[in-house]
C-alpha cells in the first residue's frame, strides 16, 4: 500500500522538481549576484529550511521586479504619447516617423530610471538623418511639452561625412574618430569652451555630456564630446565640428545653460544597428 501511494506522488513530486530547476535557473539568469549566496543543494541532498527561505524571497523579489518595469513602461508609453500630441506636429521635417518618439521615450525612460539625475526639464534633439543644409536642432521644455528653440542649425562631426554638405552616414563612439555618436546624454556642467577653426582660436560656452547609450556614445566625456557654440554654424550653414553637437555661438550661450547640470541629449539618426540596440530605446 506505502509502495503504490509512494508511486502516486511520483509524477507531481517530479514536476515540482522540474518547476522547482526551472524557476531556480532563470532567477539565477536574472539576478546571479542574489543567488550567489544561496546555498543551493547539490544532488541527491535535502534543500534545507533556511536555502528555501532565501530562495523564496529571491523568486519573490524577482516577481516583483517583472511586474516593476510594465507599470514603468505604461508610464513611459503615456508621457511619450503625451509629449508627442503636443509637439509632433510642429517638429518637422523628420528624417525617420520614429525620430521624435525615439527621442521622447529615452528621456522618459532614463527619467524614470534615473530621477535623480534628471535635474531639468530641457531635452537637446538633434535629427542627423537630415542633411546639414536643414534646420535640425530642437530644445524642448519637456515639464510645458513646448519648444524652447527651433528648428536651428547643427554641426556634425568631420567623421561622419566626406563633406560639410550632406548626411552624415559614419557614427562611431572611437577614440580619435571625430565622429557623431548617437544616443542619450545627460547635460554636466558648463566651462569656457576654445576651438579652432579656419586656423584661428575662438572661444564660447561648452557643455560637457555624460553618454549614457552604453557602447555608442560612452566614450564622450574622455573625447571631449560636448555641446559648444562655433563660428562656422551660422543660420544658414552647420560646418562640421570633431564630433559634437555644436551650435550657433550666440544660442550656445542662452540656451545651454539651461541643459547644465541635469538636461538631456539625444542625437538621432535611422542607423538601424543603433536603433536596435540602444539600451534607452529597448527601455521605452
Amino acid at each position: 500500500m506505502a509502495s503504490r501511494n509512494y508511486l502516486k506522488l511520483l509524477p507531481t513530486v517530479l514536476i515540482a522538481a522540474i518547476a522547482f530547476v526551472y524557476v531556480v535557473s532563470n532567477v539565477r539568469s536574472v539576478y546571479p549576484a542574489s543567488l550567489a549566496a544561496v546555498d543551493l543543494p547539490r544532488p541527491g541532498e535535502m534543500l534545507s529550511a533556511g536555502s528555501s527561505a532565501r530562495i523564496s524571497a529571491v523568486i519573490g523579489s524577482t516577481l516583483t521586479a517583472s511586474v516593476t518595469p510594465v507599470a514603468h513602461r505604461t508610464e513611459i508609453e503615456a508621457n511619450t504619447e503625451s509629449a508627442l500630441g503636443a509637439l509632433a506636429t510642429t517638429v518637422r521635417p523628420l528624417s525617420h516617423p520614429s525620430a521624435l518618439r525615439d527621442a521622447f521615450e529615452s528621456y522618459f525612460a532614463f527619467k524614470t530610471a534615473h530621477p535623480g539625475e534628471v535635474r531639468k526639464p530641457y531635452l537637446y534633439f538633434v535629427d542627423y538623418g537630415l542633411p546639414s543644409s536643414t534646420p535640425r536642432g530642437y530644445v524642448f521644455n519637456m515639464n510645458a511639452l513646448s519648444i524652447v528653440d527651433g528648428p536651428f542649425m547643427v554641426a556634425h562631426g568631420r567623421g561622419s561625412a566626406p563633406t560639410a554638405a550632406g548626411v552624415p552616414t559614419r557614427f562611431s563612439n572611437a577614440f580619435g574618430a571625430a565622429t557623431t555618436s548617437l544616443g542619450l546624454y545627460v547635460a554636466q556642467s558648463l566651462y569656457a569652451f576654445t576651438g579652432h577653426s579656419g586656423g584661428r582660436a575662438y572661444h564660447s560656452v561648452g557643455l560637457r555630456l555624460d553618454g549614457v547609450s552604453d557602447g555608442f556614445n560612452d566614450n564622450a566625456l574622455g573625447r571631449g564630446v560636448v555641446a559648444h557654440g562655433a563660428p562656422y554654424v551660422t543660420a544658414t550653414r552647420a560646418g562640421r565640428s570633431e564630433g559634437c553637437p555644436a551650435m550657433e555661438t550666440t544660442r550656445a550661450k542662452r540656451l545651454l545653460p539651461k541643459l547644465a547640470n541635469g538636461g538631456l541629449v539625444f542625437l538621432f539618426a535611422p542607423d538601424s544597428n543603433w536603433m536596435s540596440r540602444d539600451p534607452w530605446l529597448l527601455a521605452g
